[in-house]
């Protein structure tokens, strides 16, 4: 007997008949003698509807209460699973992120889970009851209600899978696995059998939709066997574990991009210790996360600071930066939110070098410009003008062959 934590995306639970063929999905794993754990997303378009009726009151709506209505649609995808389990005979019991007590922090709209009190679904798995769990939500230690950001679900069900030490943990969603990049893109794109959690990571982190980077995180500090599967078809999906030392990985395993970027400048500023936190320290204590940073020193002892936001963040970001800048006495601030990222991903760089200059040399050819570049040990990163993202990852996807299996994939 094992224990399996499935999480459902949006997608598929989308309507009462794909409802219906989740719990019969669900029914065959707890009929062959598996405990089962099931996350549910809000039923597809939800979550946007649910956005804009806040919008529709409120231009800005305050976190706290928009938490509270978000937090409704996984409400109904539980208890609309549990009525189909329910139906079939299933022994089953329904819980929101409060009742699971999924404690988090307070940062509402993408709050971080501090902690999970399992022991309310430990004692249903042990009564032999299917459990179904709201993802996406918790609660934080006032008791207000908190919401996990977009693919939270995710990470609700890798965190209840290491809380439990579930056997796998199975994420079901519209496509079939993870693939070398996004096949709406490049439809040459190529599903991995397997890959690492430190790849995994940095693709998720980078703009892979697949998977929510906290999500990834969770099942790699705890050592949770981690599956992408399609709800819709049988197959193997792809399973995300630890990097095998004795396999001869690929050179490559992805190219991940993010349309979702936004880059600001300030101009000007005085190159002193500590300017760099004068800049960034008021922009996280505005909640913006920030990616890229380049910072270059003129010869008039004044430094240009670069940096890259989430799009989402950019206009909050902009009016911050633009006091900073009449603090500090900067000459100018600029912005742009028409860029994209492009990565390659691999565990394969760190044995091998070049791989940025043949990176470099694909883009150039295609007459792509590059605006700031980012490496690492197994990624390497750059900005360019949103218009030419999809020429630059299909030119790369065919510059590294990512359309052809490696000897450690067959």
């Amino acid at each position: 007997m094992a224990l399996i934590v499935q999480k459902y995306g949006g997608t598929s639970v989308g309507d009462p008949q794909r409802i219906e063929r989740v719990a019969e999905k669900v029914m065959a794993c707890h009929d062959r003698g598996d405990q089962v754990v099931v996350v549910v997303s809000a039923m597809s378009g939800e979550t946007d509807r649910l956005l804009a009726l806040a919008r529709a009151v409120a231009r800005r709506p305050d976190p706290r209460e928009l938490d509270v209505l978000l937090a409704t649609g996984e409400q109904v995808t539980i208890a609309l699973l549990s009525l189909a389990l329910h139906k079939r005979g299933c022994p089953v019991r329904s819980y929101t992120g409060t009742q699971v007590q999924i404690l988090t922090d307070s940062a509402f709209n993408k709050a971080r889970i501090r902690a999970i009190d399992a022991e309310r679904v430990r004692r249903d798995l042990a009564a032999g009851r299917v459990v179904v769990v709201a993802g996406f939500q918790g609660v934080d230690g006032e008791g207000y209600i908190t919401t996990l950001g977009r693919g939270g679900s995710d990470t609700t069900a890798a965190a209840l899978a290491a809380a439990l030490k579930a056997d796998e943990c199975r994420i079901f969603t519209d496509v079939d696995g993870v693939y070398t990049t996004d096949p709406r893109v490049v439809p040459e794109a190529r599903r991995l059998r397997r890959i690492t959690f430190e790849e995994m990571l940095e693709m998720a982190s980078l703009g892979s939709k697949v998977l929510q980077i906290r999500a990834v995180e969770f099942a790699g500090k705890y050592n949770v066997p981690l599956r992408v599967l399609s709800a819709f078809e049988d197959g193997e999906g792809t399973l995300i574990t630890y990097e095998d030392p004795d396999m001869e990985g690929p050179l490559i395993s992805g190219i991940a991009f993010s349309r979702d970027e936004a880059k600001l400048t300030i101009v000007g500023v005085p190159d002193e210790p500590g300017v760099a936190y004068r800049i960034l320290g008021p922009i996280g204590e505005a909640n913006v996360e920030v990616d890229m940073i380049v910072q270059n020193v003129g010869a008039d002892s004044t430094t240009d600071f670069t940096f890259t936001v989430h799009r989402n963040d950019y206009e909050k970001a902009l009016e911050r930066l633009r006091d900073i800048a009449a603090e500090l006495g900067a000459r100018d601030v600029s912005g742009d939110p028409r860029i994209a990222k492009i990565s390659l991903v691999g565990v394969g760089m760190r044995s091998h070098v070049g791989i940025a200059g043949r990176m470099f040399q694909t883009l150039a050819r295609e007459g792509i410009n590059i605006r700031m570049i980012s490496t690492s040990e197994i990624k390497v990163s750059v900005v360019v003008d949103e218009k030419y993202l999809e020429l630059g990852v299909r030119a790369l996807h065919e510059a590294f062959a990512l359309d052809r299996e490696s000897m450690a994939e067959e």
